[in-house]
C-alpha cells in the first residue's frame, strides 16, 4: 500500500500522507509524495491539489531516525518536495489537522494556503532537538507572517493553536467539519488561472516592518540570552530569520541549509537526540508485559501537607483526579491548604491559569485530620519527614483502613522501600513515588520497585505518572536510589573541594557555567540544608570510618541556617530576594575547617571544579548499570536531566561521559582514587568499558 493515496473529488487531487503513527517525512514517504504530486501535476483534468494528512495529524516532521543516516541524503529530500511543490503551475492547498510540526509545518508552508482545523498545532520545535527547521522554515514563515513573530516561533519552539496562526495569516481559512470537504471547497472559491497561484517565496509584504527596524534582532538576542544559555541552535536561528530579509530567497534557503547540516552533526543536537529517546525509552520496563493490567486511579489520598505533600495534591487536582490530603493536626492542614491555594492564585495572577481553573483545582483537594476519613482511594501517598519509624506506623494505619486494592505510595527520597513494605500485609502493592521539589512544578517522578512490588503496580504506577504530566523512570531500591545516590558523590566532593581551597561562589559558578540552572550550594539553600543534615545524621552510626565526609555543612545547620527558608545558609539572603550573597561568616568557617584537617589551601580552577563533581557522579551511575538498580544508561540520563537539571544538550551524565571518552574519565578517577582514596574508587563497570574502548551507549 502507498503512503500518498490519491482521490479526485470533483477537479481536486486529494493528496493523503498515510505513514502511521504520525506520518512521519522520511524516504520512503517522500518518493511516495513526489510520485503523487507530479502526476497530480500531469493531469489535465485536475486543476488544483489538496494535500492533507490520514490518522490522527497532517504531519509531526521529519523522520529524526534517519538523521546521520543514508537516508537522510537521498533524494527528494524534504526542501526538494517543497520546492516542487511551492513551483507548481495549480494552486496547493494543505488540509491541516492535528499536528503541523517541523518539517510538517514547512511543507505546508510551501503550499499557497492552509485551511486548518480549529485547535490544530503548528509549529517548529526543531531547537529542542539542536536544530533549526532545514527546509525552507526560517525563510518562508517570516514571509507569511512577518519576522517578529515567526522568531518568537522558530526560537522557543512553542507550537501555536489554529486559532492564533489564522490571527497572524498563518492559517487561511478555519474549518470545521469535514476538512477535504472545506479545502476543496476553498478551492473552488480561488481565482482562476495564475491569479490563483502565491508562491510564499514571493511574499514579501510582511517583511517590510523588519527591514525597517534595525535593533530588532540585536534586541531580540537580548531577551532570549537567559533562556537559550549554553544551546547553539536558537542563535542559530535567529541568524536564519536575520537572512531571510535579503531580497534573495535561494540564497536564504542556502544559508538556512548549510546551517542545519552544521548543526545537525553536533555534539550538542546528538545530545538533545539522546534526551528526546531516552525519555521515552524509559517507559518501556523490561520484564514487563505491554497488556499487564493497570489500576485506574480515580481517586487518590496525600498523607501530609506540607511542602511536598501540598504540591503533589496539586498534581492530582491538575489533572482532574479527587484527592484528600490528611494532616495529624487542623492547623499544620489549614496552613498546607493556604499554600496550596497561594500558589494556585500566583499562577492565576501571572496569567498562567485562568480563575475557573483554580477553583476546579482547589475544589479536588479536600483536607482531612482522621486516617478514617480517607474514604477508598485508589493510591495513597506519603510524604511525611524522611524518619523510617514514623512512615512505617503510617504504612501500618494505611494498610488497616485502606481497601485491600489501594496502592500505597512513599514518596520517601533515601528510605528502603522494602522496609517500609514489611509493616504492610500487602507488599506487592507497595511502590516508592519520590516526586522532586517543587513537585507541581518538577516533572520527574523516580518510581522505585520493591522486591515484592508487582508487574499491575508497577504499570500502574508509571501510566499514573504520564496521567500526571511527570516523566516517569523506574529505579531499584538502594540508599538513595538512582538520582540522590549519585547527588551524595557530586555534592561531597564540591564539599571536599571547600576545605582544599575553593570557595561555594566559586564552585557555584563553575557548575552553572557548565550549564546547570545552579550550582550544589545554591540548590542547597533552595532545597533547604536541614534535610540532608537530618539523613547524615541518621547515617552516622553506619558510616565505615574509611569514607570521611566534610563537616562544614553540619557546621552551617548547627548556627541555625538552613538556606533560603531562614534567609542564610551557604549564603545570605535578603528579604523577599532569592539571589545569594557571599557571606564572609561562611568564608571564615570554610578556612577554620581546612586549617583543621590540615589542609594547606590552593587555588582550584573551574576546569578541575568540573571534573572533580561531574566524574565521580558518572562513576556512581556506573555503579548503578552494575547493580541493575536502573535498567539503561538512559534512565540515568533522564533522572538527571528531569530531576536535578543536568544541562539537556550535555545528554544526561552517561551520555556526557560518552562525549568525554571513558578512557579520560577513567584515568582522572584513577588519580583521584590515588590522591583522596576510597570514595574515589573506579567503578568496575567504567574499567572495563574504558579498557574495551567501549561507552556506556554500547551497552
Amino acid at each position: 500500500m502507498s503512503m500518498v493515496t490519491t482521490t479526485r473529488i470533483s477537479n481536486c487531487a486529494v493528496l493523503t500522507l498515510d505513514h502511521a503513527p504520525v506520518n512521519g517525512l522520511g524516504l520512503a514517504l517522500r518518493i511516495a509524495l513526489t510520485e503523487a504530486f507530479e502526476a497530480a501535476c500531469a493531469d489535465a483534468e485536475i486543476s488544483a491539489i489538496v494535500l492533507t494528512g490520514a490518522g490522527r495529524m497532517f504531519s509531526a516532521g521529519a523522520d529524526i531516525t534517519e538523521f546521520g543516516t543514508p537516508k537522510s541524503m537521498t533524494a527528494p529530500s524534504l526542501p526538494d518536495i517543497i520546492n516542487i511543490i511551492e513551483r507548481a503551475e495549480k494552486p496547493v492547498v494543505a488540509a491541516v489537522h492535528g499536528n503541523a510540526l517541523g518539517g510538517g509545518l514547512e511543507l505546508a508552508l510551501g503550499c499557497a494556503y492552509r485551511v486548518v482545523a480549529k485547535g490544530t498545532n503548528l509549529g517548529l520545535p526543531e531547537v529542542s532537538l539542536g536544530i533549526i527547521p532545514g527546509a525552507g522554515g526560517t525563510q518562508r514563515l517570516p514571509r507569511v507572517i512577518g519576522a517578529a513573530p515567526a522568531l518568537d516561533m522558530i526560537v522557543t519552539g512553542k507550537p501555536i493553536k489554529a486559532e492564533k496562526g489564522l490571527a497572524l495569516g498563518l492559517v487561511d481559512e478555519l474549518a470545521e467539519g469535514d476538512l477535504v470537504a472545506a479545502a476543496v471547497e476553498f478551492c473552488g472559491r480561488l481565482p482562476a488561472g495564475e491569479a490563483a497561484l502565491r508562491p510564499t517565496r514571493a511574499r514579501g509584504d510582511k517583511m517590510s516592518e523588519a527591514r525597517g527596524n534595525e535593533s530588532l534582532f540585536a534586541d531580540y538576542r537580548k531577551s532570549m540570552a537567559r533562556r537559550a544559555r549554553g544551546l547553539e541552535a536558537p542563535y542559530a536561528a535567529v541568524e536564519c530569520v536575520e537572512a531571510s530579509l535579503g531580497e534573495d530567497f535561494d540564497a536564504g534557503l542556502s544559508f538556512e541549509r548549510e546551517t542545519f547540516k552544521k548543526l545537525v552533526v553536533s555534539t550538542q543536537s546528538e545530545a538533545l537526540r539522546h534526551a528526546f529517546f531516552v525519555e521515552r525509552a524509559s517507559t518501556k520496563i523490561d520484564g514487563l508485559a505491554k497488556d499487564t493490567a493497570k489500576q485506574d486511579i480515580r481517586r487518590a489520598a496525600v498523607i501530609g501537607c506540607g511542602t511536598m505533600g501540598g504540591g503533589i495534591a496539586m498534581n492530582f487536582a491538575n489533572a482532574g483526579i479527587p484527592v484528600t490530603v490528611l494532616e495529624a493536626e487542623d492547623s499544620a492542614l489549614q496552613k498546607g491548604l493556604d499554600i496550596i491555594r497561594g500558589n494556585y492564585a500566583a499562577s492565576v495572577a501571572k496569567g498562567r491559569i485562568a480563575q475557573d481553573k483554580m477553583d476546579g483545582c482547589m475544589a479536588l483537594i479536600q483536607g482531612v485530620t482522621d486516617y478514617a476519613e480517607l474514604g477508598e482511594p485508589d493510591m495513597v501517598i506519603e510524604a511525611i519527614f524522611e524518619k523510617m519509624a514514623v512512615k512505617k506506623e503510617v504504612f501500618a494505619k494505611l494498610d488497616a483502613v485502606c481497601p485491600p486494592d489501594t496502592i500505597l505510595a512513599t514518596n520517601t527520597s533515601t528510605l528502603d522501600v522494602n522496609e517500609i513494605a514489611a509493616a504492610t500485609s500487602r507488599p506487592e502493592k507497595v511502590i516508592g513515588t519520590h516526586f522532586f521539589s517543587p513537585a507541581n512544578i518538577m516533572r520527574l517522578q523516580e518510581n522505585v520497585r520493591g522486591a515484592k512490588t508487582s508487574d499491575e503496580t508497577i504499570a500502574s504506577t508509571m501510566a499514573l505518572a504520564k496521567k500526571l504530566g511527570k516523566v516517569g523512570v523506574l529505579v531499584g531500591v538502594c540508599d538513595g536510589f538512582v538520582g540522590n545516590r549519585m547527588l551524595y558523590a557530586y555534592s561531597r566532593q564540591a564539599n571536599f573541594l571547600l576545605e582544599e581551597g575553593a570557595l561555594p561562589q566559586q564552585i557555584d559558578k563553575a557548575i552553572f557555567d557548565f550549564g546547570f540552572p545552579m550550582g550544589p550550594f545554591a540548590m542547597g539553600d533552595l532545597a533547604g540544608l536541614d534535610v540532608g543534615w537530618l539523613v547524615r545524621q541518621a547515617r552516622a552510626a553506619t558510616r565505615p570510618s574509611n569514607l570521611r565526609y566534610s563537616p562544614i555543612a553540619d557546621r552551617i545547620c548547627e548556627m541555625g541556617r538552613y538556606g533560603q527558608k531562614t534567609s542564610a545558609g551557604w549564603y545570605n539572603y535578603e528579604k523577599g530576594s532569592r539571589v545569594p550573597i557571599p557571606d564572609a561568616e561562611i568564608e571564615k568557617l570554610i578556612i577554620g575547617v581546612s586549617d583543621e584537617l590540615g589542609y594547606q589551601r590552593r587555588s582550584i580552577d573551574e576546569a578541575e571544579i568540573v571534573q572533580r563533581c561531574m566524574y565521580p557522579l558518572i562513576n556512581e551511575g556506573a555503579k548503578i548499570l552494575s547493580e541493575g538498580i536502573a535498567q539503561r544508561p538512559g534512565d540515568i540520563d533522564t533522572v538527571w536531566i528531569y530531576g536535578y537539571g543536568f544541562p539537556r544538550q550535555r545528554g544526561g551524565p552517561m551520555f556526557y561521559a560518552d562525549t568525554v571518552g571513558l578512557k579520560e574519565v577513567y584515568d582522572v578517577m584513577s588519580a583521584l582514587y590515588d590522591q583522596h582514596g576510597e570514595w574515589l574508587k573506579p567503578a568496575p563497570l567504567l574499567a572495563e568499558l574504558a579498557a574495551a574502548g567501549k561507552g556506556f551507549g554500547d551497552m
